[in-house]
């Protein structure tokens, strides 16, 4: 089945900035949607941003307007979250997510990768 592993994650001062990957093995490109959740301890997973793999439509969640950008590679085998103004509540733990309808819901994705921390100190 599909893998995604992520990277780029790390501690960044308040304001700073992360580039966040996702890269993907198996058959990626049976899914018509990549998207970016973040999950701290004792929470549900968050919607932070999706791009579709044809076409390119993006789609964030209002916390992240203006500040994050996600975006697929020319080769559609990765996608990365561009993260600048970074906050301290950006905290969390980030996964990437592949599945077939452009949504919030974290149900409607098929598979995760394991995650990569950012933390954000202020």
């Amino acid at each position: 089945q599909v893998q995604l592993v992520e990277s780029g994650g790390g501690l960044v001062q308040a304001g700073g900035s992360l580039r966040l990957s996702c890269a993907a093995s198996g058959r990626p490109f049976g899914f018509h949607v990549m998207a970016w959740f973040r999950q701290t301890p004792g929470k549900k997973r968050e919607f932070v941003a999706r791009v579709a793999w044809s076409g390119g439509s993006t789609y964030y969640a209002d916390s992240v307007k203006g500040r994050f950008t996600i975006s697929r590679d020319n080769a559609r085998d990765s996608v990365h979250l561009q993260m600048n103004s970074l906050k301290p509540e950006d905290t969390a733990v980030y996964y990437c997510g592949a599945g077939n309808f452009m949504s919030d819901d974290e149900a409607r994705y098929a598979y995760w990768g394991q995650g990569t921390q950012v933390t954000v100190s202020s």
